[in-house]
């Protein structure tokens, strides 16, 4: 029978004794019998005992939070000690080897690239260059490392090289719109970027992810920054946005009309930055000849743009 083919079988008893709600002793047999040739009755037997007794209660000791200078409060956001020795492009090109050699699905992979982008924020954008010249092999696996991590170094000199590959055609499509979509999660854009990456929205083969993923990062350049309607780069965008326009959002086949609805989709991305476009914007949505479509896009395109820049004009308009 299948019992008697088992090798391996064990038993586990316990017996506990409670009081008040509190484990005061704990005993446990276990026993575990090995058969390599049950026909044979041959074997080997083990056996353990073992107890567990409550020796005492202690009353309930206070924490008191000034035990240690050390504790302090924060978020659950991811902390890495800040780097105090100088990165140099070497060390940064054997980590990315290091990252090859280590499989894929390991810890040690996981700590290597988080310490490859941290790193990298400490790189020149020469040095930047410099490291995509060493370092921009494929591991065995078809990997990149270093076009994966990027998007999460998020300082300028990552944005600009970024910028550079993606003009230079020296990235695959697909990780160039990952590289789009990263620039709306860059927490503190700088004038650089934007001065950078404003000449992409011009280029005929200008993705959905370059105007969405640009505009975006303008928003937020501009919650930081009150006065930016008057920064020539975000002036140069806005300008580019507004050509597409043409003015009222005319469009002449389907293929215009699905370019048009993204631009104004842009343009309410960009928030204070699309202030100056709001009388385009109320004609376009003002316009009945206009298919459905454009006029509720051009309508959405305020939804970042103060009250006070237009809103009134456009209501007067569509009502």
């Amino acid at each position: 029978s299948q019992s008697e083919q088992q090798i391996l079988s064990s038993q586990l008893e316990c017996v506990q004794s409670i009081r008040n709600g509190v484990l005061e002793e704990a005993k446990c047999t276990e026993s575990d019998r090995v058969t390599l040739f049950p026909q044979q009755g041959s074997g080997a037997q083990t056996q353990t005992r073992s107890a567990l007794r409550l020796l005492q209660v202690e009353t309930e000791t206070l924490y008191n939070k000034w035990d240690s200078e050390d504790l302090y409060v924060t978020n659950i956001l991811y902390e890495r000690e800040v780097t105090k020795r100088e990165v140099t492009g070497a060390e940064v090109t054997e980590l990315v080897w290091k990252l090859c050699l280590a499989h894929s699905a390991s810890y040690e992979t996981a700590d290597l690239f988080m310490t490859l982008v941290f790193e990298l924020r400490h790189l020149s954008l020469e040095a930047l260059r410099a490291l995509w010249q060493r370092s921009s092999f494929k591991c065995r696996d078809n990997w990149q490392p270093l076009i994966d991590a990027l998007p999460s170094c998020a300082t300028e000199a990552c944005v600009v090289l970024m910028k550079d590959l993606i003009a230079s055609g020296e990235v695959e499509e697909d990780k160039v719109e990952y590289f789009f979509w990263s620039f709306t999660f860059i927490p503190n854009p700088t004038l650089g970027m934007i001065e950078s990456l404003a000449p992409l929205l011009k280029s005929p083969r200008a993705s959905q992810s370059c105007f969405l993923g640009v505009t975006a990062l303008i928003h937020r350049f501009c919650s930081a920054h009150s006065s930016c309607g008057v920064v020539p780069a975000v002036q140069g965008v806005m300008r580019t946005l507004e050509k597409f326009l043409g003015g009222d959002c005319t469009v002449q086949d389907s293929e215009h009309l699905t370019k048009m609805q993204l631009v104004l989709k842009a343009i309410g991305n960009a928030g204070l930055a699309a202030a100056s476009l709001a009388p385009a914007l109320s004609s376009c949505a003002a316009l009945k000849s206009h298919p459905m479509e454009i006029r509720l896009a051009a309508v959405q395109a305020f939804r970042r743009i103060p009250c006070s820049g237009g809103v009134s004009d456009l209501l007067s308009q569509v009502t």
